[in-house]
């Protein structure tokens, strides 16, 4: 290739008020970044919001036994949805797509809010939820396709600092809409922050692409996904609660999902238009930043989701207080995060950026797998600022360096797998370390003795007030059985975590491009990002 052919990094990053990727300026990108930012807010608040809201809903609408559906519903939804909305905007351009994805949400939240019953609320949050499989894989593709790599960094660091943003904020939302209005305002509080994303995006993303033209839907791979991921997601939510692992149920889902998947990939190697096209993978870096991503979902939202557990009923504190005692660790992944994004889009240099993630989140849980009841709120908060300084190295990585391997053409496909992959990480880690926590808790309490019956039958019903109410020595029990419980869960969480210790150390330093066009992909290299070519001067800087 002449050397007038390669992609070079020379230029450096875009001046501020300058041109960068596909023509815009740096306020267009200031306003549109906007736009995704609201996006990104609405998409992660969503069941933030929601769940202090469920009891006054069930008592409003009835049908405690379908209220775990509320979330359910939504989550399989959007887990469906998300590497279909990739592969559309591929196909017909990030625009349309990421504006009807938005709208769908929007009309979701909107006939939430005026549900009558919990039958109508289950299937609008469905609606909901299809819509919000957009949100995310549109606003990280339109990153990936309007910035160049070597700049992406920063502004995926900001969008990767909304999580924590939303996960504080969220529940003390939900709780003072649900306290002051009205549990309906939990969804209508969506109208008016998704109608300025509308109109942010749909003004600033007119110079995007309007894809390939190419209106060829692959159906039979769009259905034999919904069929695997539908049964993969109501294990993840069933299995160790409403069915037991073994059951017929779980296991027959587990036949289906198996069954599924292997349909699945034979009809993506032969489609047109492939929902996951399978040449994403041939990138070495692609699959290994998957698998981390896999990895990280699993460890950290899987075990991190049990904090609040450990923080009632053994240190005593109220549901309001542990939301905020999970501040450090929050604060210390938006801080990595946003100074990582910087960090590279200034060096060029993103490999060091997973390993050390990696080995951070791992400490992070093996710590927390040495907690007892004697340990402080302090001591566990130290805890979480290195857990939180892993997933902030990691959370943003694994989708820049995911990005970096893939043509264009793929570009919303390939990040739509990558989100797919974090998000099922998260709910098999859920369900999984789950599993974990209630079988050393109701092992523990069995060991106690006869003296640990009483407390053992409301094991799976008990809560924060119901504790106190126990004798001192009875809530001793319980207290050390959750702790075992925690132990356990963390010490399989920190050694899942280890694994991608591994995996991160095989990834490879590919210059980040400054076009924004990546180069088109061989089967035989790392995409266009990972062939030989990328220019000298970039190599020998980077």
């Amino acid at each position: 290739m002449a050397a007038k052919d390669r992609v070079t990094d020379a230029d450096g990053p875009p001046a501020a008020g300058g041109q960068v990727g596909l023509g815009f300026s740096h306020r267009q990108i200031l306003v549109t970044m906007s736009g995704l930012v609201i996006a990104m807010l609405l998409a992660m608040l969503d069941n933030m919001i929601v769940a202090p809201a469920l009891p006054t809903i069930v008592g409003e609408l009835g049908g405690l036994n379908h209220l775990a559906w509320v979330a359910t519903g939504y989550v399989l939804a959007s887990t469906v949805a998300t590497p279909i909305w990739g592969k559309l905007g591929d196909l017909f351009g990030r625009r349309i797509t990421f504006v009807a994805a938005v709208a769908l949400f929007l009309l979701g939240s909107a006939l939430c809010g005026v549900s009558q019953d919990m039958a109508q609320l289950i299937g609008f949050r469905a609606l909901q939820g299809l819509g919000a499989g957009g949100l995310m894989v549109g606003v990280l593709s339109i990153i990936g396709e309007m910035i160049p790599p070597r700049d992406r960094s920063k502004y995926q660091g900001v969008m990767m600092a909304v999580m924590p943003v939303a996960m504080i904020g969220g529940p003390l939302i939900g709780g003072f809409i649900t306290d002051n209005l009205s549990w309906r305002w939990a969804f209508y509080v969506n109208l008016p922050l998704g109608a300025v994303t509308l109109a942010l995006c749909w003004i600033t993303l007119a110079k995007l692409p309007q894809g390939t033209g190419k209106a060829v839907i692959d159906w039979w791979g769009t259905a034999l996904l919904t069929v695997w991921i539908t049964a993969l997601v109501l294990i993840t939510s069933w299995g160790g609660t409403q069915y037991d692992w073994g059951s017929p149920q779980i296991l027959g889902l587990a036949v289906a999902a198996v069954a599924g998947f292997v349909a699945f990939v034979i009809v993506q190697r032969r489609a047109a238009e492939p929902i996951m096209p399978l040449r994403v993978f041939k990138s070495r870096n692609f699959s290994l930043s998957g698998a981390v991503a896999f990895i990280s979902g699993f460890a950290m939202f899987g075990a991190m989701g049990f904090l609040p557990q450990f923080q009632q009923f053994v240190q005593g504190a109220s549901a309001t207080n542990s939301g905020l005692l999970l501040m450090p660790m929050m604060i210390a992944a938006m801080v990595v995060s946003l100074g990582g994004g910087a960090l590279i889009s200034k060096t060029g240099h993103y490999k060091s950026l997973p390993i050390i993630g990696s080995i951070l989140v791992t400490a992070g849980l093996a710590l927390f797998a040495t907690m007892d009841v004697g340990t402080s709120a302090t001591v566990s908060s130290l805890y979480m600022v290195v857990l939180g300084a892993g997933m902030g190295a990691m959370m943003q990585t694994s989708t820049l360096i995911a990005q970096n391997s893939l043509d264009l053409r793929d570009m919303g496909a390939g990040t739509g797998v990558s989100t797919f992959l974090r998000n099922m990480g998260s709910s098999l880690g859920i369900s999984l370390l789950g599993a974990v926590y209630t079988s050393h808790l109701a092992d523990s309490l069995v060991a106690a003795g006869p003296g640990a019956q009483s407390v053992a039958a409301s094991a799976t019903s008990m809560t924060p007030q119901a504790l106190r109410a126990l004798p001192q020595a009875a809530q001793h029990l319980f207290q050390q059985a959750v702790t075992d419980g925690i132990t356990a869960l963390f010490t399989w969480g920190a050694a899942v975590a280890a694994v991608g210790i591994v995996l991160a150390l095989f990834i490879r330093q590919v210059p980040l491009r400054s076009a924004a066009k990546p180069q088109t992909a061989t089967p035989d290299s790392d995409a266009g990002a990972d062939s030989d070519a990328v220019a000298e001067p970039v190599a020998a800087r980077s």
